[in-house]
């Protein structure tokens, strides 16, 4: 079968994993069902196939995903919250710190797969870093696709047990305008582009967020993606990311996933902490801080702040940060490990 042949098989295959999760309403549904569909494809010795322009397309849709998710007056939001801002920015670096080492120490890992498999968040981003040559792919993408699972497991489950707020907001984004999606789209192929010249690790989706971003804040980017556009990149990613577990051994698979539990626990750990300890500081309910500080995805975030009655604003806008921190953080540490 040639690659084209194999490529669709793989997309298929993460298209319709995507599906069947996405029918039991598992948040990211269709990323993490398609991830594991082709994963257990590849594992089970199926040739998965996701070719590098095909891979460099899907990074720049994921860039347009996460800047149209940006809300336009995220800046005005950030400057509301000084010291849980502040808490939260702490908490990531105790966090990649303790796992790094942690994954070093007891795991043997070099350094940048230690890192990389640490960041709480922007799997994509970290994918397309890991791509780039940095750390171990297959080992990164085992601990954090891992930790994404056991997080949408986690915190809908550590909801059940949170105090119910009394905020009550809505908010409705209509779909944006053809032209506007293209202009940007195409804004974000060129960044992309450039980015990715200038040899800037993960530079298509780096590229593409920056400008995608800047548009929005701008406001020149309003309204929602369409959703097939998402979820055909979801579907996409997802096949990318099943696709990196192709000739991975047992030993491999097996290491990774203590792994990804061991450091699981811990990032669970610290936020409980800290947001425990930000209740001493601010006057927020402790329910509000946990869902803002934890590690699990804006869009399930979002959901479990509407139905506890807290505030969106205040989960959106530090959830929206955290993606923010790890753009500058994630980079940055790939290029020190890179010169060690």
């Amino acid at each position: 079968m040639p690659v084209i042949g194999w490529t669709l098989a793989t997309l298929l295959i993460s298209a319709a994993g995507g599906l069947t999760l996405s029918l039991f309403d598992v948040p990211a549904g269709i990323l993490m069902g398609g991830a594991l569909a082709v994963s257990v494809a590849a594992i089970a010795g199926f040739r998965t196939s996701v070719p590098n322009r095909l891979r460099d397309g899907l990074f720049i849709l994921v860039g347009l995903t996460m800047g149209a998710s940006v809300a336009s007056d995220t800046l005005g939001l950030v400057a509301q919250w000084p010291i849980t801002l502040a808490a939260l920015a702490l908490e990531l670096v105790v966090i990649v710190l303790v796992c790094g080492l942690v994954l070093i120490k007891l795991f043997k890992l070099d350094k940048g797969t230690a890192y990389l498999s640490s960041f709480p968040g922007h799997l994509s981003f970290i994918i397309g870093i890991a791509s780039a040559g940095v750390g171990d792919p297959r080992q990164i993408i085992v601990i954090q696709v891992l930790r994404v699972m056991i997080l949408t497991l986690c915190v809908p489950i550590g909801a059940i047990f949170l105090p119910v707020g009394n905020y009550d907001v809505g908010m409705t984004a209509e779909p944006m305008e053809l032209t506007t999606l293209g202009m940007v789209a195409a804004g974000c192929i060129f960044t992309g582009w450039v980015f990715s010249r200038l040899r800037i690790p993960a530079g298509y989706v780096l590229g593409s967020m920056a400008f995608a971003t800047a548009m929005k804040l701008t406001g020149n980017f309003e309204g929602s993606l369409p959703p097939l556009l998402v979820d055909i990149t979801f579907i996409g990613m997802g096949a990318l990311i099943g696709s990196r577990f192709a000739g991975i051994s047992r030993a491999e698979l097996a290491r990774a996933t203590v792994g990804g539990l061991l450091t699981t626990a811990i990032t669970i750990g610290i936020v409980t902490l800290v947001a425990y300890g930000l209740t001493y500081i601010v006057d927020m309910p402790f329910g509000q801080l946990w869902l803002g500080l934890s590690p699990g995805g804006l869009e399930s975030m979002g959901a479990l702040a509407i139905a506890l009655g807290y505030d969106t604003a205040f989960i959106a806008a530090h959830h929206v940060a955290r993606l923010m921190m790890l753009t500058l953080a994630i980079p940055t540490v790939a290029l020190l490990v890179r010169k060690t």
